[in-house]
């Protein structure tokens, strides 16, 4: 069955990869605007690209962050992350650097985006509560292929969907 999420990723670096995921049928389709609506929207300002992304992630169940190499360090990653927080939605990560992109080549790990948040009354991050799923661990493989790596995702995803963590 299909769950309703928000995904979270960088566009320019990962945006095949995303697409392989999305594809799966797992998780509903998310709106995703061409690169020329993208830039539209981008071109009215930070503020307006603000406002897409909370409508969008407005009725979705969970919010999925894709984790490639460079995920961690992009600004309206980063909002996601925290506006999914603050309105309390179930959140997740899953990486995606062993998938193949359009020229067959997969990438290096990326740092873990929770880790970047923390809290003003202790050294915690949310990267101490929120769940990073690597599909390398679900392969039963040293060295799995990005063919390993696909089925991990597709058959785990949605059960990783729904243990997301759920901010009090």
């Amino acid at each position: 069955m299909a769950r309703s999420s928000f995904v979270s990723f960088h566009y320019q670096r990962d945006h095949w990869r995303v697409q392989q995921v999305l594809k799966m049928g797992a998780l509903d389709q998310q709106l995703e605007l061409p690169s020329q609506d993208w830039e539209a929207v981008k071109s009215r300002g930070d503020t307006a690209v603000k406002a897409w992304i909370d409508e969008q992630m407005k009725y979705k169940q969970a919010v999925i962050v894709l984790i490639g190499n460079e995920t961690a360090s992009r600004k309206f990653v980063k909002y996601e992350i925290e506006r999914a927080w603050s309105i309390k939605k179930p959140l997740l990560g899953i990486r995606i650097h062993g998938l193949k992109n359009s020229l067959q080549a997969t990438d290096m790990p990326g740092a873990n985006p929770f880790a970047s948040f923390g809290f003003s009354d202790s050294t915690r991050t949310y990267a101490d509560y929120v769940p990073v799923y690597d599909p390398a661990e679900y392969t039963g493989k040293y060295a799995p292929s990005s063919s390993d790596i696909y089925t991990a995702i597709q058959s785990n995803i949605a059960d990783w969907a729904t243990n997301g963590y759920r901010r009090p």
